[in-house]
């Protein structure tokens, strides 16, 4: 039987490969060998990048709002903290046109958010850490045991771990129990 080696197809993989490699210089563009690797680096590049050009572009438009805000004495930074106050949610894009093609609506944009004081949360509370995380299912599952309620988040907090003192400890107890139970049939056999 004569052997098969499909010449069409890789015939057609490799002028895919060096059709993606014209233009490059010297034997990059013409040998196979030295275009596939030249292609593959390409297109790895090119995946990379195209998620890295977002980034450059955000970047641009910081730059430009910046330098905008800057000619009305306040900083970025300090600018978008104030719009976050106000409850002002225009994109960044937005804000880099209005600046470089409209600075009359950009100028009062910034008178709109002069007076405002800048807040790291719009509703001046601090952020919450892991124990607010904790205060807050804690009163659900004090409902349902029909706890007497608590005063305050931290007698919520404790109450809970009352309860659950008891129940760790009971499985805690149990898995040792299953483990001594488990090396005495080992020992055994």
């Amino acid at each position: 039987m004569p052997r098969s080696v499909n010449h069409v197809a890789s015939k057609a993989k490799r002028k895919k490969i060096l059709k993606l490699a014209k233009g490059y210089f010297g034997r990059r563009k013409n040998v196979w060998t030295v275009a596939k690797n030249a292609v593959e680096k390409g297109l790895t590049y090119a995946y990379r990048d195209r998620k890295q050009k977002k980034r450059n572009v955000r970047s641009v438009w910081i730059v430009r709002i910046n330098a905008a805000v800057r000619e009305h004495d306040m900083s970025y930074s300090e600018f978008i903290g104030k719009l976050n106050a106000k409850n002002i949610t225009l994109s960044r894009k937005a804000l880099a046109d209005l600046a470089l093609n409209h600075p009359e609506a950009f100028k009062a944009i910034i008178n709109e958010v002069k007076d405002a004081t800048p807040v790291s949360r719009p509703d001046n509370a601090p952020r919450a850490k892991n124990t607010a995380a904790v205060v807050e299912v804690a009163p659900k599952k004090v409902a349902k045991t029909a706890a007497p309620k608590a005063e305050t988040a931290t007698e919520v907090v404790a109450e809970s771990n009352e309860e659950e003192a008891p129940k760790k400890a009971r499985a805690a107890k149990a898995k040792k129990e299953s483990t001594e139970e488990s090396t005495e049939e080992s020992t055994e056999e």
